[in-house]
């Protein structure tokens, strides 16, 4: 058999390329699509075909017709919350009719399955109870959150219309290798960046806000067994929905301090005023994917430990 042929929208980017390089493990063979906007082409792993392509290009459809995918991994997406708040149309013109150009072209050229994307925090809003489950439910406070949540809609939409198969993964908050400063999880290299600096850290708010930390591989690594699952017809967006994280919730505060500790520095903690519109709390129960055979393997120190080792040497 020949290997499956799998698009990575977003594949130059930080989790992107991480999956790329979980595909190719696999056997897949991989096409990166990424307008560079934010990726990097050193990124990309050797193996994988690169193409410099918008997701809302008429040109991705003749990529479906020459390559002709059995898989479509949407990562491409615009990610700023904040963004988000001041320029609606923009954020929805990338992650809304990016979608539909690259769903339309899967119900033409026969795509068998797409992995989607989605996010755990901004699509549940504040939770009281936690970890929250993927029925908990979906009140985004962003138009971010409203983009991917709509999106999920438009997934199943076309799963009833079309029979197109689909996976929604809803991320915690992704750290690791080839990260930058921007998202929510990004903090972890923004910290990492003013230690190596020799900066104090700057907290927004009274740092005990907690976000839910997983680390990229395994969020690679279930990136695989979504793509490999059996699906079942779905009458709602739960049922193929799972939630990717590991469960726990972790401070700002308990970030930093574990953070200078592997630094090996002695670094301030600083205070700053809180951001508006700041979630207080996430966590994600991932108790479908763990019946699926995925948990997150890297504790939170552990995964810290590679990132500012790898940050460090980039900084050399």
């Amino acid at each position: 058999m020949s290997a499956k042929r799998v698009l990575v929208t977003g594949g130059a980017g930080f989790i992107g390329s991480h999956v790329c390089d979980a595909y190719i493990r696999k056997g897949w063979e991989v096409t990166a699509l990424d307008d560079l906007s934010s990726g990097k082409r050193e990124n990309v792993p050797s193996e994988a075909e690169f193409v410099e392509l918008d997701v809302r290009s008429p040109r991705v459809r003749e990529l479906f017709r020459d390559r002709r995918f059995d898989l479509v991994n949407h990562h491409a997406a615009q990610i700023d919350v904040r963004l988000s708040v001041k320029k609606p149309r923009h954020d929805a013109s990338i992650n809304i009719d990016g979608l539909l150009n690259l769903l339309e072209c899967c119900v033409e050229f026969e795509t068998e399955r797409v992995v989607f994307i989605s996010s755990g925090g901004v699509v549940y809003g504040e939770v009281e109870n936690l970890p929250a489950v993927r029925t908990t439910p979906k009140l985004p406070e962003s138009p971010y959150g409203v983009s991917k949540l709509a999106s999920e809609y438009y997934l199943l939409v076309f799963r009833r219309l079309h029979g197109l198969p689909y996976v929604a993964l809803r991320y915690s908050n992704v750290y690791g290798p080839r990260q930058d400063p921007h998202g929510e999880a990004g903090v972890v290299a923004i910290f990492s960046n003013r230690l190596l600096d020799g900066h104090p850290l700057t907290v927004f708010g009274d740092g005990e806000q907690t976000r839910d930390y997983v680390y990229v591989h395994d969020v690679a690594a279930a990136n695989l067994v979504a793509s490999e699952m059996a699906l079942p017809d779905p009458e709602g967006l739960d049922e193929v929905a799972f939630n990717v994280g590991t469960g726990r919730e972790t401070t700002v505060n308990e970030l930093a301090h574990t953070l200078i500790d592997i630094s090996g520095t002695e670094a301030d903690v600083e205070f700053a005023s809180a951001r508006p519109g700041e979630l207080r709390r996430s966590a994600l129960d991932v108790g479908e994917l763990r019946e699926l055979g995925w948990s997150p393997l890297h504790s939170l120190r552990e995964g810290l430990q590679q990132t500012y080792e790898w940050i460090s040497r980039g900084a050399e």
